[in-house]
């Protein structure tokens, strides 16, 4: 007896994960719940990586102090590193698997008008400053940690490599990046927090005025150094004010 060859659906019909994780990870809540929560870890250390950068204002003395504990674990600055790069590749998959998604789902987009009056800016632009700032993040690698492409790279002083790669065209760069950054942060933690279970509407929300704030100190938080580097306020000799001119003593005459 002939085997009976299996229908054109049946052949199209797309293998079924096997496991719990496989069947979360290519569900459309697995992966927005992916996107939240490493967009919820690269917020918290956007965060702490601002924080830590305000100590130019400090002087060469403590952000040079600051570099130097951060490289006292080498093991422990690797493993952060390399959870930092799963988080950022996660977090690119989950995009793009949803963006898949949603083009399969509606292969004839909305109109203009109403894709526009149902959407912000933020939104709107998430597919455009996402690929930016990866882009943006390779180049900060390759020019203050690597400095590969930094003009005066001196290893393990920082608040040189800082005042002297951050001049001119490369500031404006770096201040641009984080306007990139802030309408990238101001619509993924709102996002984020309805993702979790926060129920958060487009206007008026605590969420939604959380994720302005937070957006908003962290890009004017990263700008601030960069700005202060063009404008000579953060110089090679640190922010210290200079020492007051000593007292002129008395000639031998007097």
């Amino acid at each position: 007896m002939s085997a009976v060859a299996p229908s054109s659906a049946a052949a199209r019909k797309p293998a079924v994960p096997r496991n719990r994780i496989q069947r979360f990870m290519t569900s459309s809540v697995g992966l927005k719940v992916v996107m939240a929560l490493t967009g919820l870890a690269l917020s918290l250390f956007v965060l702490g990586h601002m924080l830590g950068n305000l100590q130019a204002f400090q002087g060469a003395e403590a952000l040079n102090d600051y570099a130097k504990l951060l490289r006292k674990e080498p093991a422990l600055l690797w493993t952060v590193r390399v959870g930092l790069l799963a988080m950022i590749v996660l977090h690119v998959y989950a995009f793009l698997a949803l963006r898949q998604r949603n083009a399969a789902a509606r292969p004839v987009a909305y109109g203009h008008k109403r894709a526009w009056r149902e959407s912000t800016v933020a939104s709107r632009t998430m597919k455009i400053t996402g690929p930016l700032l990866l882009l943006f993040i390779i180049y900060h690698l390759l020019h203050m940690t690597a400095g590969a492409v930094h003009p005066d790279f001196i290893e393990g002083d920082v608040h040189h490599n800082v005042v002297t790669g951050l001049r001119g065209v490369v500031g404006v760069v770096y201040v641009v990046a984080m306007l990139f950054l802030a309408f990238h942060l101001w619509h993924g933690v709102w996002s984020m927090m309805g993702t979790l279970g926060f129920r958060e509407g487009r206007y008026g929300s605590v969420g939604r005025h959380a994720a302005t704030a937070f957006a908003t100190v962290v890009a004017v938080g990263f700008a601030l150094v960069p700005l202060m580097v063009m404008l000579g306020v953060i110089g090679p000799e640190g922010s210290a004010p200079p020492a007051e001119p000593a007292a002129v003593a008395p000639s031998q005459a007097e």
